[in-house]
């Protein structure tokens, strides 16, 4: 039994590479095997995901990640899209990263909004052009992490991805990877961003809100409270046409001729920010509209039209920093923007469109285009962006006894016009006092 338990002995330690000192060896450890760093697996769980662009709504992206043991402490992680061939005009990895919109959820947790970005735009070493940060996770076996994912319409573009998938330590090394197919299609659905909305204010002075559908025959959904006071003011002017998402700012003048500026939230249930004052002296206009460029124009009371330019150094317009673009404009009883130009309805009733004059600085608008005559049968003129479904602006225009009509714009000897027909989509708007 002696002998057999020496010889284990032996065994053990010639295999551990120690000589016994007792059998004349000198003790020497063996070097210790190189340490390899494990790294675990991202999973998507349910396949590729299909995201459409459009009015859908957000599509759920979910992932499980395992780690490797002795993993502590926090985890990072990220989902980059490797987007390479991006269209030649307008889209880029900022205005890619602007329209994807998101939010995060880990281990069953509760949504929080996470924001997409452009690493790369802003100098930080990043091999994807847009990425988004997931929220921070205390380490653990598993991970589990739901994304929802939501864009516009105009992001169909982005096409089928293979999207990495990275969580890193606190020392940032890599701990899991993986990834998520995403495709994205042209959504069938109204895009809220690209959908129109009219805003009505009643004799009581309490706004209203109508958000386009899509639908030429029930253009609007029903209306919306936005809240009273309205009435506070005798001008209000969008800048730019408002979305059915919320997006679009305005700016309002009161009966002193203070003016006011309302920022756009992105919530269409609560649409403007708090109102910022921007100065008093507006009152020397009797028409106000916005260029197509973002300029505010004014008509004066000797039929003078001057323009403002957006200020984003200090506040947005300033009643001592204008340019003039002409006389003549009292002949007209509406202006209005008009996709990329104005339209305007003289005193006899006949409509004339001006498109932008755009490589001209010093100039807004070009020779006017005579559009048709009989618009003095209406009591309000309202241009929007697209209602209709066509992703063309809309024009609605209420007669005198209340009926409201619909015209969808068409392309006249190159110019952007609304059509000679009209639909019409409601009654009872001449409880409204002002429609914008």
């Amino acid at each position: 039994m002696t002998r057999i338990r020496t010889a284990l002995v032996l065994a053990a330690a010639l295999f551990a590479g120690v000589a016994p000192a007792g059998l004349g060896g000198v003790a020497v450890a063996a070097p210790p095997a190189p340490a390899v760093a494990e790294v675990g697996t991202v999973v998507q769980e349910g396949g590729r995901l299909t995201v459409p662009a459009g009015g859908e709504g957000p599509v759920t992206l979910r992932l499980k990640a395992t780690l490797p043991a002795g993993v502590t402490g926090p985890v990072n992680a990220d989902i980059g899209l490797p987007v390479v061939n991006y269209p030649p005009a307008g889209p880029n990895p900022r205005r890619l990263a602007v329209a994807l919109h998101s939010t995060c959820s880990v281990n069953g947790g509760a949504f929080a909004v996470c924001e997409w970005d452009a690493p790369q735009a802003d100098g930080i070493d990043y091999p994807y052009s847009v990425r988004l940060v997931l929220p921070v996770a205390r380490a653990a076996a598993t991970l589990t992490y739901a994304v929802t994912i939501d864009t516009s319409s105009q992001q169909s573009w982005v096409g089928s991805l293979d999207a990495p998938v990275t969580l890193r330590d606190s020392a940032g090394a890599v701990v899991a990877q993986g990834g998520a197919g995403l495709d994205f299609v042209p959504g069938v659905l109204p895009d809220p961003e690209t959908m129109g909305v009219v805003h009505a204010r009643d004799k009581a002075g309490v706004l209203w809100r109508y958000e386009g559908t899509s639908r030429v025959d029930r253009p609007f959904r029903p209306r919306k409270k936005i809240g009273g006071g309205w009435n506070a003011y005798t001008a209000i002017v969008p800048l730019g046409h408002a979305t059915a998402a919320g997006q679009g700012d305005l700016v309002a003048r009161d009966k002193a001729g203070i003016l006011w500026y309302y920022k756009g939230t992105g919530n269409p249930d609560a649409p403007f920010a708090p109102r910022v004052r921007l100065g008093g002296g507006w009152n020397v206009y009797t028409a106000l509209t916005v260029s197509p460029r973002g300029e505010l124009v004014g008509r004066d009371k000797a039929g003078v039209l001057w323009f403002h330019a957006w200020n984003r150094e200090s506040e947005p317009f300033s009643i001592d920093s204008r340019l003039r673009e002409g006389a003549g404009w009292n002949i007209y009883t509406t202006l209005n923007q008009f996709g990329w130009g104005a339209l305007a309805r003289d005193t006899s009733g006949v409509l004339w469109k001006y498109d932008a004059a755009i490589a001209e600085p010093t100039r807004i608008y070009q020779r006017r285009v005579r559009v048709g005559a009989g618009w003095n049968a209406y009591t309000s003129i309202t241009t929007m962006r697209d209602v209709g479904g066509d992703r063309e602006p809309d024009l609605v225009a209420r007669d005198r006894t209340g009926k409201l009509w619909l015209y969808q714009s068409v392309i006249k000897n190159g110019v952007q016009v609304p059509s000679p027909t009209r639909t019409p989509v409601g009654l009872g708007w001449n409880i409204y006092d002002l429609m914008f």
